[in-house]
């Protein structure tokens, strides 16, 4: 019941609620998630990762590219990064710092700030003093999504970011496509895709624990 109030209060949020909160509020109830994500970098850097997040904050990437078959983990208990760079069951296994420059990614993008909701917080972030405008439904991956754009106050931003160019599921608010751009450059900073989207995924044992 829960969940289907949030989707119809989503696809009304155009002339109602903020998208942003009400996508917020969905994420709010998701214990997991899956999906294959894709970004591309104004540096050049295109990556696909097999990304899992379990609350209160485990993280697993499974690298298609670069890296092909390098395992990362996070433990939010310990606050520590497993890193397998031949595959989940090959030796070495690292231990490191989410902050090590091992992994992290050009951009500076760190493991333990990765999921969805850290994104919608910083959306959040930027709303502050800034404006929210939604710009319609478009298609995105055979799903319909909610296109949302936000952009902060002038010279205000959060990790870099001025702008954002969100399409939000409008049946549970997820994202499925991210766009950043700096100050008012046109040039987008980062552009993510989250294909493969599954919520609420039940995990095996040790799964974040490679």
């Amino acid at each position: 019941m829960i969940a289907a109030l949030l989707a119809a209060s989503l696809i009304g949020a155009s002339m109602t609620a903020d998208p942003v909160t009400v996508a917020q509020a969905h994420f709010d109830h998701v214990r997991s998630y899956r999906a294959t994500i894709r970004s591309s970098a104004r540096s050049g850097e295109h990556t696909e990762i097999r990304y899992a997040y379990l609350k209160p904050g485990f993280v697993r990437m499974d690298f298609v590219s670069p890296h092909h078959g390098a395992v990362l983990a996070y433990d939010p208990g310990d606050g520590k990064v497993r890193l397998r760079p031949f595959g989940a069951h090959a030796p070495p296994a690292l231990t490191l710092s989410p902050s090590n420059p091992l992994v992290r990614d050009r951009s500076g993008h760190r493991v333990d700030r990765s999921d969805v909701g850290e994104l919608l917080r910083n959306v959040h972030a930027l709303q502050e003093g800034g404006a929210t405008v939604t710009e319609g439904e478009e298609a995105v991956g055979g799903r319909t999504a909610l296109r949302v754009s936000v952009t902060g106050a002038p010279a205000h931003a959060v990790d870099g970011v001025h702008r954002y160019r969100l399409w939000l599921d409008t049946e549970d608010g997820f994202p499925l496509k991210v766009v950043s751009f700096a100050d008012d450059d046109d040039v987008p900073l980062e552009t993510v895709t989250l294909d493969d989207v599954e919520i609420d995924v039940a995990f095996p044992e040790r799964f974040f624990a490679p």
